[in-house]
């Protein structure tokens, strides 16, 4: 069995970082890191990586990350936690094998979809069009005869806040 080597995936939840004072929280996060792999693996012998190093001082000691995804090794009583970087790879090639294959499968239908796209812009005009003039007509008449209301009784209540305000002044005296 001590031949045989052991390697396991985890997501670490440094939340409890915070707990800490904001000047020592990314050494306790390395710590946090060092207790989860020796709990795990049953291991005193903890050795952490630069990469994860790197990756928890990234932000600096007092803003480290929340949770990290690691890959722990155990050979031979020595345990050896470093970045896990399969989950990014797999999904890159994915992604870029999808968008391809997606490329090559809807290259006959992109211009049937922006036909059509152009289409519903051009019924969407048309009906705007309609509507427009329309409401054009109906706003305008009743802005037409409000205005000359309003200018005509602007002037008045002027002319009678001015005779209250003379009437007043008389009156004080």
């Amino acid at each position: 069995m001590s031949t045989e080597s052991i390697e396991r995936i985890y997501t670490i939840n440094l939340g409890k970082v915070l707990l800490s004072p904001n000047n020592q929280r990314a050494k306790r996060a390395i710590n946090m890191i060092r207790e989860f792999a020796t709990k795990h693996m049953k291991s005193e012998n903890v050795k952490i990586e630069e990469e994860i190093s790197h990756l928890v001082w990234a932000r600096g000691i007092r803003h480290p990350p929340r949770k990290i995804r690691v890959k722990i090794t155990k050979d031979d009583g020595n345990v050896i936690v470093s970045k896990y970087q399969e989950e990014k790879i797999t999904d890159e090639t994915s992604k870029k094998s999808d968008k391809k294959s997606d490329g090559k499968k809807k290259g006959g239908k992109k211009s049937s979809d922006k036909s059509k796209k152009e289409e519903k812009k051009v019924e969407e005009k048309k009906t705007d069009e309609k509507q427009k003039p329309e409401e054009k007509k109906s706003e305008e008449k009743p802005k037409k005869e409000e205005k000359p209301k309003k200018v005509e009784e602007k002037p008045k209540q002027e002319e009678k806040k001015t005779e209250s305000k003379a009437e007043k002044k008389p009156k004080k005296e």
